[in-house]
């Protein structure tokens, strides 16, 4: 199995649940990872953002350039 590592930041829940779907079209492995915790009452997601995704390394332009594309059209 591949190594994962950090892709990039995801600014919200509603961005991640698109992303989501986006990387399962295209076949592309990878594990969203939310900052929330229940015992800070998430505060780090205050300051960091939602939360970021994880995937072998050769799908980070891949990712990048999706989350890209996703975050043009929002606006």
């Amino acid at each position: 199995m591949e190594e994962y590592v950090k892709i990039t930041s995801v600014e919200n829940e509603v961005e991640a649940k698109i992303l989501e779907g986006m990387l399962k079209e295209q076949d592309i492995p990878y594990e969203l990872k939310s900052y929330y915790d229940s015992a800070l009452n998430g505060i780090y997601q205050l300051q960091k953002g939602w939360g970021y995704v994880r995937a072998p390394e050769r799908y980070r332009h891949k990712i990048i350039q999706v989350l890209s594309d996703l975050r043009t059209r929002e606006e």
